[in-house]
């Protein structure tokens, strides 16, 4: 293996040594170096945009660890905060290599490479890396985008509208179907971000709260990929169309535990939290100004 560099990497895991985690030296036990890689290939995964269980059961396979090595070149010890860096280095006919590197600050601290079979789940016997797979993960590492926001109306997006809500409202959060869906989906703009195996993963929409006000809601992302900003291109593209059709402010009811996402797209509360839906949330409110006051 040749020595990483920090710049070699566009996928990173942050983590912090935990107690348990360290030796009688009070260092890092080397097997818990492989569970750190482990760990961040879940944001791998995130960020490829792709919810591992539904990607692999669309693709009719799955990916097994057949080999992993690791070299290690210093000692990381209790309270370090560590980067996990990790990239899809060469693809094979059945095989997908990975190279990580943890690093402490700019000092590296142990680099590895792991290679994994791409293989049936059934059987565990190898098969080709599908096509669509391997240009995920070359577009990813050349830096091309994981997924795309299409607008529309309920008759072109509703059914990958409706799979998201039922996931994420119905069954994840309890609510009651009659609650997730009403009278204005027909009307209102809708928007839904796909990954590059054509999966929903996120979507909203945006209704006419009142003249120059827009109203964003049922804004869902999947479960395993909150954090990877699929929900932020739902949410620009919404607001790119209430600004071309004039509005001057949008508003939304965003639950509170999303509360500082939506501040972080320049969203300020308004008023006092209340529940809906058996949720608590709070107004936020948005002024839209148009690109040629920009």
């Amino acid at each position: 293996m040749t020595t990483p560099q920090r710049s070699n990497f566009r996928c990173w895991h942050r983590l912090r040594v935990r107690w348990a985690e360290v030796d009688m030296q009070k260092i890092v036990f080397n097997a818990h170096y492989l569970m750190y890689i482990d760990t961040a290939m879940s944001d791998y995964w995130r960020a490829l945009a792709l919810p591992y269980e539904l990607a692999m059961q669309q693709l009719g396979g799955d990916v097994f660890v057949k080999k992993a090595v690791m070299e290690y070149h210093a000692s990381a010890r209790y309270d370090d905060q560590l980067d996990v860096g990790l990239r899809c280095a060469r693809i094979g006919t059945s095989s997908i290599v990975f190279e990580a590197a943890i690093f402490l600050g700019d000092r590296l601290v142990v680099s590895a490479e792991l290679v994994y079979v791409y293989a049936n789940p059934t059987t565990q016997t190898s098969q080709p890396v599908p096509s669509a797979l391997r240009a995920i993960f070359e577009g990813f590492e050349a830096g091309q985008p994981v997924a795309t926001v299409a607008v529309g109306d309920w008759e072109s997006l509703g059914d990958n509208a409706s799979a998201l809500r039922t996931e994420v409202f119905v069954q994840e959060q309890g609510i009651a179907a009659h609650m997730v869906w009403d009278d204005a989906d027909a009307e209102a703009v809708h928007a839904v971000t796909h990954n590059r195996l054509h999966q929903p993963v996120a979507t909203g929409r945006l209704v006419q709260h009142a003249p120059g006000v827009a109203r964003i809601g049922r804004m869902a992302v999947s479960r395993g990929l909150r954090g990877s900003k699929l929900g932020r291109l739902v949410l620009l593209a919404l607001m790119e169309a209430a600004r071309q059709r004039g509005d001057a402010e949008v508003m939304l009811h965003a639950q509170c535990s999303a509360e500082g996402f939506y501040r972080r797209l320049g969203f300020t509360a308004r008023g006092l939290v209340f529940e809906e839906a058996g949720v608590q949330h709070i107004e936020m409110v948005l002024p839209l100004i148009s690109k040629e006051a920009e």
